[in-house]
């Protein structure tokens, strides 16, 4: 009998989570909370290789601030790369902010949005030609233990994208 009560109540977890990770269930300063944690990334890098990294996420200025340590752990054209990044949602604007720096000089400006389950941080810049280029980060697939993250930019103001960078996040 005590086995059965186990089941149910972790079924019962499981189905919570589940809906926790569904925004229609969420406070907006809480959709991007399944990317707390300790993550295993993978990646296709050139050559046929897997590259691979760590990512901890976690929260921090008394839970206000999301606070990501990206690390890249094995891939040629990438081996050494970090980078830091700080989210917040500005619940004065109703808005997800995120600002994105590396230790190879980059500093990236990001606006969070939500489209169905998908949670984006986007932005523009303009090139030295005075072109415009839009980039997005597309977190998608979200499950409780692993998710997907797209690295895309488009030169159409958005009309089409292409993928630059999959990694596949898996929980530690």
């Amino acid at each position: 009998m005590k086995t059965i009560w186990i089941v149910i109540a972790f079924s019962i977890a499981q189905i919570n989570l589940q809906a926790q990770m569904k925004t229609t269930k969420l406070h907006p300063s809480e959709y991007f909370d399944f990317w707390l944690g300790n993550w295993n990334l993978s990646w296709q890098g050139s050559n046929n290789n897997v590259g691979t990294g760590e990512n901890h996420i976690f929260k921090t200025l008394n839970d206000h601030v999301i606070e990501e340590n990206f690390k890249v752990i094995d891939d040629p054209n990438m081996n050494g790369f970090i980078g830091k990044s700080w989210s917040i949602y500005n619940k004065n604007k109703d808005t997800w902010h995120q600002t994105w720096v590396d230790n190879q000089g980059a500093y990236l400006d990001f606006v969070g949005e939500i489209v169905g389950e998908k949670r984006i941080f986007k932005r523009e810049y303009i090139k030295p030609d005075v072109s415009k280029i839009f980039q997005r980060m597309v977190f998608y697939n979200i499950k409780e233990n692993s998710f997907t993250w797209d690295w895309e930019n488009s030169a159409d103001n958005g009309e089409t994208w292409t993928l630059r960078w999959r990694i596949q996040y898996i929980r530690k």
